[in-house]
C-alpha cells in the first residue's frame, strides 16, 4: 500500500503540478536533464526496495554488492539512454529540412538500444554470463497466453481511443503527416519500425536486466521496484497509461521471473503498441 501511495503522489504531482517538467527542465544543459531523469527514476526504484526491506522478514539483499551497484547504476543507464543523441551530428550533416527532423526523431530509438543495452551487456558479461544467457534471451515454450493477453486488451484500447488525452498522443506515427517527406507510406512504415525498437530496449532493460539481473540477490523483491521504475518512464504519457504501466510492469515482471524470458513481454508490448497506433489512426478518421 505504501508503494501505491508513493506512486499516487508522484502521479498527482506530475499531472497536476508538472513534476517531470519542473525537475527535468530546471536547467537547459544535458547534465541537468540527465540529473533530473536520474532523480525521477532513482527515488521510486530505491524507495520500493527499502519499503520491502522495512516490512518483510529480514530480506538480505542489502548485504549483496551487486544489489547496490545495480540500484545506483540502472537509473543512470536509463537517464543516459533518454539523453543520448549520438547520431544527431551525422544526421545534421547529411540531411536538411523535414527529412532531418524525421531522422532525428527516429534515431533516438535506434540509439537507445545501444545506449541502454551495451552497459547492460557489460554487466551481464562480468556478473552473470557463466550462469545464465543474456538477460531474458530465452525461447518461449508457449505463446498462446501472451496472444490471449493482447486480445484482452483490445476493448480497453478501444475505450482509451475515445479519450482526448489518448488521441493527443496516438498514433505516434501521425507526426509524419506534418513533415514534407515522400512517399509518406514509406516514412510511416519506417517510423513504426524504429518505434518498435524502443520496446526491445524496454523489455530487455526492465524485464531482463532489472528482474533477471537481480533475482539471485533479491528474489521476488525485484518485481515491485522494477514496476515502479517502469511507471516513472511513462510520466510523459496520458495519465491512464502511466497508472496502468505499474500494473502491467508487475504482471510482466512476474512472467519474466518465472519464464526467464523477455519474449512474451515483448510480444505483448509490441502487440499493444501496434493496437494503440491502429486505434489512434481509426479514431482520427472517424
Amino acid at each position: 500500500m505504501l508503494v501505491i501511495a508513493m506512486l499516487g503522489l508522484i502521479i498527482y504531482f506530475n499531472y497536476y503540478h508538472s513534476l517531470e517538467f519542473n525537475i527535468i527542465h530546471a536547467g537547459k544543459s544535458p547534465i541537468s536533464s540527465f540529473a533530473g531523469y536520474y532523480v525521477i527514476y532513482f527515488i521510486p526504484f530505491a524507495t520500493a526496495y527499502f519499503l520491502q526491506y522495512a516490512f518483510y522478514k529480514k530480506p538480505s539483499f542489502h548485504t549483496k554488492k551487486w544489489f547496490w551497484i545495480i540500484l545506483f547504476l540502472a537509473p543512470a543507464i536509463f537517464s543516459f539512454r533518454v539523453n543520448a543523441k549520438f547520431l544527431d551530428p551525422l544526421i545534421t550533416t547529411f540531411t536538411t529540412g523535414d527529412e532531418q527532423l524525421f531522422w532525428k526523431h527516429c534515431a533516438k530509438w535506434l540509439v537507445g538500444i545501444f545506449a541502454a543495452l551495451v552497459p547492460v551487456y557489460l554487466v551481464w558479461k562480468i556478473k552473470d554470463s557463466r550462469i545464465q544467457s543474456f538477460y531474458g534471451h530465452r525461447k518461449l515454450s508457449n505463446s498462446k497466453p501472451y496472444l490471449l493477453l493482447i486480445a484482452c486488451m483490445i476493448p480497453l484500447i478501444a475505450l482509451a481511443a475515445t479519450q482526448a488525452d489518448f488521441l493527443k498522443m496516438y498514433p505516434r506515427a501521425e507526426i509524419v503527416a506534418g513533415w514534407d517527406v515522400a512517399p509518406k507510406y514509406i516514412y510511416y512504415a519506417l517510423h513504426e519500425l524504429f518505434y518498435s525498437m524502443d520496446f526491445i530496449t524496454i523489455e530487455f532493460f526492465f524485464r531482463g536486466f532489472l528482474i533477471l539481473g537481480l533475482i539471485r540477490e533479491c528474489g521476488q523483491h525485484v518485481i515491485v521496484p522494477a514496476a515502479c521504475f517502469y511507471c516513472c518512464i511513462h510520466l510523459g504519457k496520458p495519465m491512464g497509461e502511466a497508472i496502468s504501466s505499474f500494473f502491467g510492469g508487475m504482471l510482466l515482471g512476474i512472467v519474466s521471473s518465472n519464464t526467464k524470458s523477455v519474449y512474451g513481454g515483448l510480444m505483448v508490448h509490441l502487440g499493444i503498441a501496434w493496437l494503440m497506433e491502429l486505434a489512434g489512426f481509426i479514431a482520427h478518421q472517424v
